[in-house]
């Protein structure tokens, strides 16, 4: 037990974390660092992957791969790169990764807004009087050219329900926000036993076709720019307060996120 740790860079270890959680296995994507073997394995059993920096923020660097009849291809920010063969594929993202540490992750066929696909941040606190609390829920859309939902990336932020219920009603919507909620609850609970110093986390969780949960990753150190795009001030004010109350103030110029349009 690390008693004074607060920030965890390698998104590895906060896989391997959350994996101690039975409850919290389901909803975790196969994530692996990043060889040869396993591109190859992964990409031939998932059809579509993510290829991820371990150690990296905002969505940066992170690159969506796919092989589709003979064809492999992989879009990084808005480019989009096609080769015949694995090998070739190989070669280009082993550069591309130069020398720093990657991860692969199963692909999500996640939920889409217009045609973009989109998933959620969950902002879960320490309370000043103790305990932990969720303090705001986001939807994140992603840019019309890109793979991520990062509102660092361009990104439009929406009240999350206003992203479920009008395909999935109000009752699924509810189910599935209390669901996201619970697992923040465990993911803390579960971070907390083996760094008790932390005080905050932001779980990025994307929703399959079948309203299913998946954890894509943990911040230790999130961002609160997306809540400042809600309408409901009283969601960041709340995240604000409680960051101050342990130490913590945030920068909240958030330029480059979109707010939903209404």
């Amino acid at each position: 037990m690390n008693k004074t740790r607060k920030i965890i860079a390698s998104k590895l270890i906060k896989t391997r974390i959350v994996l101690r959680n039975k409850e919290l296995q389901k909803h975790v994507p196969p994530t692996h660092p990043f060889t040869q073997k396993r591109l190859s394995a992964m990409l031939a059993r998932y059809g579509m992957i993510y290829v991820k920096p371990d150690a990296g923020s905002l969505g940066i660097g992170v690159m969506r791969v796919d092989k589709k009849g003979g064809v492999y291809r992989y879009q990084s920010v808005v480019r989009i790169f096609t080769f015949p063969t694995f090998e070739k594929l190989f070669q280009s993202i082993q550069s591309r990764c130069g020398s720093k540490r990657y991860l692969i992750q199963k692909g999500i066929h996640v939920l889409k807004h217009e045609g973009n696909p989109f998933d959620f941040r969950v902002m879960i606190q320490k309370k000043p009087s103790g305990g932990w609390e969720c303090t705001g829920t986001a939807g994140r859309v992603a840019h019309p050219r890109k793979a991520v939902t990062n509102g660092s990336q361009g990104g439009t932020i929406y009240n999350a329900a206003d992203l479920i219920e009008p395909k999935h009603g109000s009752e699924a919507t509810t189910l599935l926000l209390q669901k996201m909620e619970q697992i923040a609850k465990l993911t803390a609970a579960q971070f907390g036993r083996s760094y008790p110093a932390m005080n905050e986390l932001g779980l990025d969780i994307a929703v399959d076709h079948k309203l299913n949960p998946w954890i894509l990753e943990v911040n230790t150190r999130p961002d609160p720019c997306p809540f400042t795009k809600l309408e409901d001030k009283a969601i960041i004010r709340k995240i604000v307060t409680y960051a101050k109350a342990y130490g913590r103030q945030y920068c909240l110029t958030c330029s480059k996120a979109k707010k939903a349009p209404r």
